[in-house]
C-alpha cells in the first residue's frame, strides 16, 4: 500500500474509534451539558473521519468511498492508536483517554497545517479549531477531576497509571511515518514527543497528579493492524447496519 495512503487511513482510523467510543456514551453522561459535549466532540471526529478517509478513497482510486472503507473493513484492516479503542470505563477512564489523544491530536494537526501535501494541510487547517477545543476542554476537565475531592483524583491518578501504556504509539515511528517525514508531509517524533510530554507534565502539575514514569514500556502494534480485542466489538456494533443489509441507502 502506498505510504501516503497507509499514513491516511492512520489519522481517519484514530477518529472514527475515537468518535464511535464517545457516541457509546450519548445519553450517559454524568450531566446534561456534559452528555452534549461528549457528542459534540464524537461528531467533531466523524467529520475529520470523512475528510481523512475520502482522500484516502480518492488516492487508493478503487472505486471506493469513506463509508465503504469505515464499513467494509475488518479489524485487522484499521490502523489506529490502540489507545483510542479502550472502553470508556468510568468518567475519569474516559477524559483521561481523551486528554492523552486530544494532547497528541493538537500538535499532530497544527504540524500538518505546514504540510507539503496540501490537500492535508487543507484538511488539517479545517480541523485545528475543533481539536484546539477538545484539547482545551478536556485538559480543564482533568484539572477539576484531579484537584477535586479524594474519590475523583483517586480515579484520575488509576486511569492516568491505566493508559499510560497506550501513549507511546503515537511517537513509535515505522516506515509508513518515516516517508512520510522524508517527503515533508508529517512532523518528525522526537518534536511532537517533547511537545506532547510538556504539555501533559503542565497540566498534571495543575490537577496535582503524578505523571508516569516517562521511559515506561509502552504497547504497539494498532498502526499496523495488531489491534486488542476492543476493537472487534467496537466494529460489530458500528458497522452491523451495513454487513447486514449490504448497500442499504437511507
Amino acid at each position: 500500500m502506498d505510504s501516503k495512503i497507509a499514513y491516511l487511513l492512520r489519522l481517519g482510523d484514530n477518529a472514527l474509534v475515537l468518535s464511535q467510543r464517545l457516541s457509546e456514551l450519548c445519553g450517559k453522561g454524568p450531566a446534561l451539558e456534559e452528555d452534549m459535549a461528549l457528542t459534540n466532540v464524537s461528531l467533531d471526529l466523524l467529520g475529520q473521519t470523512r475528510m481523512w478517509l475520502g482522500y484516502a478513497a480518492e488516492l487508493e482510486g478503487q472505486g471506493r468511498d469513506e463509508d465503504q472503507i469505515a464499513f467494509l473493513r475488518d479489524a485487522h484492516d484499521f490502523k489506529n492508536l490502540l489507545l483510542v479503542e479502550q472502553p470508556n470505563g468510568n468518567y475519569a477512564d474516559v477524559l483521561m483517554r481523551q486528554f492523552y489523544f486530544d494532547t497528541w491530536h493538537y500538535f499532530q494537526i497544527g504540524a500538518l497545517c505546514q504540510s507539503a501535501d496540501q490537500r492535508i494541510a487543507q484538511i488539517a487547517e479545517k480541523s485545528l479549531k475543533e481539536v484546539t477545543y477538545h484539547l482545551r476542554r478536556s485538559g480543564d476537565l482533568i484539572v477539576r477531576l484531579g484537584d477535586g475531592t479524594e474519590l475523583s483524583h483517586a480515579r484520575a491518578q488509576t486511569a492516568a497509571n491505566e493508559l499510560w501504556m497506550y501513549t507511546g504509539e503515537a511517537f513509535n515511528y515505522d516506515a509508513v511515518d518515516e516517508a512520510m517525514v522524508a517527503a515533508g508531509i508529517a512532523p518528525a517524533a522526537a518534536g511532537l514527543r517533547s511537545q506532547w510530554f510538556d504539555h501533559v507534565a503542565d497540566i498534571f502539575g495543575e490537577a496535582t497528579l503524578t505523571m508516569p514514569p516517562v521511559e515506561a514500556w509502552m504497547q504497539r502494534g494498532g498502526k499496523q493492524g495488531r489491534h486488542s480485542e476492543h476493537l472487534g466489538y467496537l466494529l460489530a456494533e458500528m458497522q452491523f447496519l451495513q454487513r447486514a443489509y449490504p448497500g442499504a441507502e437511507w
